[in-house]
């Protein structure tokens, strides 16, 4: 019974349950490869997408790096050919290299390059001069008239030496005319006998053209003849020095130099490495001496056994040794121009020309400013004729590549190909564009040259790429290039700069012609947009600059590099929370002329015009901007005052290692809260600078009291940029960093300061004889200053001392300086 009930209850039983145990197995088995069949499915899904996403960011990112180094969509300000020689002949030639003492170049990508260069030749070799550099220690250099088309002078002094060089342009044929140079060098002073001198004269190429050389003697380089694309057959003529003006003989030694040239940006190296001491200067009744004269040598200095690089073009140079006094003539011939030719420019029919450009020259200056109908002495006449001459005189024309950089790409990329004719702020220092010095440059030139001035300004606006930027420093070409330290090359898309061309496109809008201003409507459009689209604050109708330095432990301050302002103190810890005052009233401004632009054009304009009202309403300035605690106005942020800076060891890099060198960072000793930043100075002072605050403001008085304050602005020889009893007042921002905007005078915002004052003195309201006293006092201040260092110096200069007003940074500083000219004029 047992084996039955073992048996019935087995045997029948188990398999049913074997049979069941399989199914269960198959099923879990199905289950499992069904969830398997799932999860790889979801992976594939989720893989998928994610390569999607990835391609999606990888498009974006590629979209937004095409965009980047796009051109603007619309037709381009500048016609094509517009700034040829057919169609601009008058300005196809000029002094388009600032950044040597003297040169002169084409308006075309690869022009033909002509330079002058000298040595004084002394027991060390003398130095070389060519390109405008601080460290050469020049006594004064600039240009003491230049109309900024066909002629110029310039005056020269390099230790005892004084050299004028002087050019005429004569108009003629299809390439730009003719144009003749002229360098007279005397010693001053009484002593020890004067030094040889050598005067280099070159041409080269760049790219494309031949140069062919016609000796004279074997030894002279008597002329050159050539072509290129735009130039056309031509023939460069370098006569025989003479002692004086009546030309009578001089003795002199010449030597010549035919090289391959490796670029333009070597040419310095090129010759310095080609002087050789074995020559011999014998003038007739004087003892031997020897000198450096040029003969080929293949390689630069530093190259060791090297080879040049691959040649770019062709140099020619001329040498010519002598002792001073003496005068030297070049004269360029345009072969289209054999027809009309009257004669040679050289010789009396030079000396006529440059007399009667100099007699012009001086009377259309007192028909533009009117100095002499304001009782100004001729020495300050003179003086703000060299200055508008010098700021003519860094007129210069580029050609090349931005280095751009998004915040999504790790390294920079070329942008697209531009040409760019910029007046720069300093031939020594800053030989390049700056988009925010560029509108105070152009409120000068608009006054001298309303077209000249409007074509600079279209030349700015076609480097805007496809979303509407424009970088703010423009580097382009090798030469240029050559002068940037590497960190400030890329320009970086998300960073702005103010939009001062708008201050001199509304001083010219009355009078520009329709067809300019339908041209540059869409980039004006673009540029506002873009502005309004990247630069927006956390609030309605605020606004944020971009791109402050990204590690602010390492500055007491981070800089807004962004608003032109630089070391100017806002916020201590950047966020997003910012608001900052001045970029609001260039925003301010932006939509005014904007407006205006539209109006004039018949375009749709209330858009502007709404933004407008907003970014002057008085009340609603107060609500984000007025401090009552600080009794100014004021930018807002995460900040805090308890900041200072003090100095850090670092750890060793390595076990075994020396430690680092200590650094000078930032100690916050107060936790940072959102406030109003404390720092009365220039921002504070933008309501007024830009004209939103009205003239019956109730806070009109608080700003004209700062400005009035010896303890705050006030200084004889200006306003400072940071009031003096700043926290951040002449303190230093890193080891690195001395202050810049933190107490200096600066004529730029000097300038806009008696503009305001000066409307505000002629309009009815409570704070009127107030401004005028203020607006008399400091034009007195800041023109006699200006013109006082400039007579002691013989520069213009980049900032002025608050205490003493000695000029200071960097010099020749002949860019916003020179709007000393328009207050001299009383021209806002």
């Amino acid at each position: 019974g047992e084996r039955r009930r073992r048996g019935g209850g087995t045997g029948p039983r188990e398999r049913p349950r074997e049979r069941g145990t399989r199914r269960e197995r198959e099923q879990q088995q199905q289950r499992g490869l069904s969830w398997s069949r799932a999860a790889v499915a979801v992976a594939a899904v989720t893989l998928t997408v994610a390569l999607i996403l990835a391609a999606v960011a990888e498009w974006d990112r590629w979209s937004e790096a095409s965009r980047l180094v796009t051109p603007h969509p619309a037709p381009p300000a500048l016609p094509p050919g517009s700034i040829g020689p057919l169609v601009s002949p008058q300005r196809f030639w000029g002094t388009y290299r600032p950044h040597v003492y003297f040169g002169m170049k084409t308006r075309s990508p690869r022009a033909l390059v002509t330079g002058f260069m000298w040595l004084q030749h002394g027991e060390g070799g003398g130095s070389l001069r060519h390109t405008c550099e601080q460290s050469d220690g020049l006594s004064r250099y600039g240009w003491v008239m230049h109309d900024g088309e066909n002629f110029g002078v310039q005056e020269i002094q390099d230790g005892g030496l004084l050299l004028k060089t002087e050019f005429v342009k004569r108009p003629g044929g299809d390439h730009g005319g003719d144009w003749s140079w002229r360098v007279t060098a005397r010693m001053e002073g009484r002593g020890a006998p004067a030094p040889l001198l050598s005067l280099f004269f070159y041409v080269a190429t760049d790219g494309q053209g031949t140069l062919q050389p016609h000796l004279e003697n074997g030894t002279r380089l008597a002329a050159v003849t050539g072509t290129t694309e735009e130039l056309g057959d031509f023939t460069l003529t370098f006569l025989h020095p003479t002692a004086d003006g009546e030309g009578g003989p001089k003795h002199a030694s010449y030597h010549f130099l035919d090289v391959p040239s490796p670029g333009l940006h070597l040419l310095t190296d090129l010759v310095r490495s080609s002087l050789r001491s074995r020559s011999v200067f014998h003038a007739p009744g004087r003892p031997r001496q020897h000198f450096f004269a040029v003969e080929a040598s293949g390689r630069l200095p530093g190259q060791g056994e090297r080879p040049l690089p691959p040649p770019r073009g062709h140099l020619l140079l001329h040498q010519v040794t002598l002792e001073a006094p003496a005068m030297l003539e070049v004269a360029f011939e345009s072969g289209s121009a054999m027809k009309v030719r009257q004669g040679r420019l050289v010789g009396a029919a030079l000396s006529a020309a440059l007399l009667q450009h100099t007699a012009d020259f001086k009377q259309r200056f007192e028909d533009t400013f009117g100095l002499a109908r304001k009782g100004f002495p001729l020495s300050q006449r003179r003086f703000a004729q060299a200055a508008l001459s010098d700021l003519l005189g860094g007129l210069g024309y580029f050609h090349g590549h931005s280095l751009v950089q998004s915040p999504q790409d790790k390294q920079p990329v070329p942008g697209a190909e531009a040409t760019l004719l910029t007046t720069v702020p300093s031939r020594s220092f800053f030989p390049r564009g700056f988009l925010w010095d560029e509108g105070f440059h152009q409120l000068l030139l608009a006054r001298w040259h309303p077209a000249l001035a409007r074509e600079v300004i279209a030349h700015w606006l076609d480097l805007m790429n496809a979303e509407g930027w424009i970088p703010r420093e423009q580097v382009l070409g090798e030469e240029a290039l050559a002068k940037v330290p590497p960190e400030f090359v890329p320009q970086h898309s998300e960073v702005a700069n103010p939009p001062t061309l708008l201050l001199a496109l509304e001083r010219l809008l009355p009078e520009a012609p329709e067809p300019y201003i339908r041209r540059i409507f869409p980039r004006l459009h673009a540029w506002f947009t873009w502005l309004n689209r990247t630069q927006a604050g956390p609030l309605a109708n605020t606004f944020r600059w971009r791109g402050r330095d990204t590690h602010p432990e390492l500055f007491l301050n981070a800089k807004t590099l962004a608003s032109g302002l630089d070391d100017y103190p806002r916020a201590s810890h950047p966020s997003p929370d910012e608001r900052h005052l001045d970029l609001r009233c260039w925003m301010a401004l932006a939509s005014r002329v904007l407006a205006m632009v539209a109006e004039q054009l018949g375009e749709p304009a209330e858009g502007y015009r709404a933004m407008e009202r907003a970014l002057t309403d008085n009340d609603l300035l107060d609500q984000h901007h007025w401090a009552p605690e600080l009794g100014t106005f004021a930018d807002w942020g995460n900040h805090s005052m308890a900041v200072g800076l003090r100095w850090h060891q670092p750890p060793p890099a390595a076990p075994g290692q020396p430690p680092p060198a200590p650094q000078l960072v930032r100690e916050v000793r107060e936790k940072p809260r959102p406030r109003f930043v404390e720092a009365l100075g220039y921002v504070s002072l933008f309501p007024l600078l830009l004209r939103v605050l009205r003239p019956d403001s109730p806070r009109l008085p608080a700003l004209l009291a700062a400005m009035k304050s010896e303890q705050q602005l006030w200084t004889p020889f200006g306003l400072r940029s940071l009031a003096a009893d700043s926290h951040f007042y002449m303190r230093r921002n890193s080891e690195h960093d001395p202050p810049y905007w933190r107490g200096a005078i600066w004529v730029n915002i000097n300038y806009l300061a008696l503009g305001a004052l000066h409307g505000y003195a002629q309009a009815e309201g409570p704070q009127r004889d107030l401004a005028a006293q203020l607006y008399t006092q400091l034009r007195h201040n800041l023109v006699s200053n200006v013109y006082r260092q400039f007579t002691e110096s013989g520069f213009l200069w980049e900032s002025y001392s608050d205490s003493t007003g000695h000029g200071q940074g960097c010099r020749p500083f002949a860019g916003w300086t020179a709007l000393v000219v328009l207050a001299m004029a009383e021209d806002y």
